[in-house]
């Protein structure tokens, strides 16, 4: 009994590892031309389907794109996706978007989102810090629904609203909390 428990422990981090890798070599890394392009698009695709993003890209000080973020897993999983940091209507710098987890989790999704920074601080924070854990330093609120009826751009005091948009796949919802975001070359 031990024996197969021990193999079927082994086959299914083996499986999860299998399907971690090929999500991961999904979301390889693209040209600067590429997330330049992708970004603005997804950005466009947002302010279609939510216009309370588009309001906000207005008073926003920058915004962080990452417009498709693979994620797969089987028990142990991860996600990946590379994005750009675009102040006003330039791209200034290029992100990556790292997420591991595990727990009762089977299947592949891909996803996008936008992280809108509303301070100097969250800028400040983000450009600074060798990698920024969603989660940890300046306060992130996922706008999904019910957060975005009752937000106004008068009503902003946090110094990041990130909206998840574009879900395809068959894994059951989409968490960026613990997602770390690191400075990459382009």
């Amino acid at each position: 009994m031990y024996s197969i428990r021990r193999h079927l422990l082994s086959l299914m981090f083996a499986t999860a590892a299998i399907v971690s890798m090929s999500a991961m070599n999904l979301a390889s890394a693209a040209t600067a031309e590429d997330l330049d392009k992708d970004s603005r698009q997804a950005l466009q695709t947002l302010y279609k389907t939510e216009p309370l993003a588009e309001r906000l890209s207005r008073t926003a000080k920058a915004v962080l794109v990452f417009p498709n973020i693979v994620k797969a897993g089987l028990v142990f999983g991860g996600s990946y996706g590379e994005g750009a940091l675009i102040e006003g209507s330039t791209v200034v710098d290029y992100y990556n978007s790292v997420t591991g987890s595990w727990g009762l989790q089977a299947g592949a999704q891909s996803y996008g989102y936008a992280v809108f920074l509303m301070t100097d601080k969250a800028i400040r924070y983000l450009k600074e810090t060798k990698g920024w854990e969603i989660g940890v330093g300046p306060t992130v609120v996922a706008v999904d629904e019910g957060v975005a009826k009752n937000l106004s751009t008068s009503s902003l005091q946090d110094d990041a609203y990130a909206f998840i948009f574009s879900q395809q796949g068959l894994m059951a919802g989409v968490s960026i909390e613990g997602t770390k975001i690191s400075r990459i070359n382009r």
